[in-house]
């Protein structure tokens, strides 16, 4: 048995929370004691199978109730990480089908597969056109995407992070599916899953310039302070009614909304803004719902989207 750290805990049970509202494309639903979020129109596609994972449920334990890790960390075990993965995949109607995942680095690098890889890809999209292969990215803040061609019976999944944004990992993987099935866009149907919200996310100057040197429409991706953070300029000119006390400054920081970034990506490649489905379940404000490891410290599980086709 792998060593087993100490896992996440709280110092007193909360009642669980509400779940919070969802947008008329999306349904929550509960199965083999989980809950699965799944976008409707994907629903429609008779031979397609897909779902974002939440915490709820499953053979691991957190903050004092059972949890739905998906992810191989040191303070779960291997095989209760198993036996959730396999209750993921019953829910969703895909036991028969054979999970293939990445490891993530926060990348712009598109996987094409068409079996299930005899060892650990290297990435952050996935994309088939073979049937029975289920693709899976793992969350805890980041954005996951789920993508559908289903004139040409063709599945993705993405996984964006900041760095992923920055790196149009979205449109790329689009563009690999032009490239290597002859998907045209308009035709695809894009979910957007449970990451965390602009309303929690906040970023440094770095990042602010990175995206302003990279995006001409960034600043509609960010709040008010974008501005200043991306060019090095105070917002007002009575700095020193903004001075803290000599070691006590603060970072200046301004939030970015990764589904809006993300959702403008998926149109410049060509996706009707029609059949974009955005979630916007922010993981930082649903602890009872959500993993977050901003908001958890690192020391948190995983989620999981996946998406395949079975015959």
């Amino acid at each position: 048995m792998s060593r087993i750290s100490t896992p996440p805990k709280m110092t007193r049970r909360q009642p669980l929370e509400s779940p919070p509202g969802l947008p008329p494309e999306w349904s929550l639903v509960r199965r083999r004691g989980i809950a699965v979020l799944r976008a409707k129109p994907f629903e429609r596609i008779s031979w397609l199978v897909h779902g974002f994972s939440t915490r709820l449920g499953g053979a691991s334990s957190a903050h004092g109730r059972r949890a739905l890790n998906l992810g191989y960390l040191d303070w779960d075990e291997r095989d209760r990480v198993d036996a959730n993965r396999q209750l993921l995949a019953r829910a969703v109607g895909a036991r028969a089908m054979e999970l293939v995942a990445m490891r993530q680095f926060h990348s712009s690098v598109v996987r094409v597969v068409e079996r299930a890889a005899g060892h650990r890809l290297g990435g952050d999209a996935l994309a088939t056109r073979a049937p029975r292969l289920l693709l899976a990215v793992q969350t805890a803040d980041c954005l996951p995407i789920l993508l559908v061609d289903p004139r040409r019976h063709v599945a993705a999944a993405i996984h964006a992070g900041w760095r992923g944004t920055l790196a149009r990992i979205a449109e790329k993987t689009v563009g690999e599916l032009r490239m290597d099935f002859g998907t045209r866009p308009r035709d695809v149907l894009a979910a957007i899953g449970p990451a965390i919200g602009a309303c929690c996310y906040e970023v440094g100057p770095e990042v602010a310039q990175a995206y302003a040197a990279r995006f001409h429409v960034a600043g509609e991706w960010f709040d008010e302070r974008f501005e200043a953070l991306s060019t090095g300029d105070e917002p007002t000119p009575f700095l020193w009614l903004q001075q803290d006390p000599p070691g006590h400054a603060r970072p200046k920081r301004a939030r970015l909304d990764l589904v809006a970034a993300n959702s403008w990506q998926l149109a410049n490649a060509g996706l009707l803004p029609e059949r974009v489905f955005a979630c916007r379940w922010c993981t930082a404000c649903h602890p009872d719902w959500l993993f977050s490891y901003r908001r958890e410290g690192g020391r948190t599980g995983r989620q999981m989207a996946v998406i395949g086709w079975r015959r």
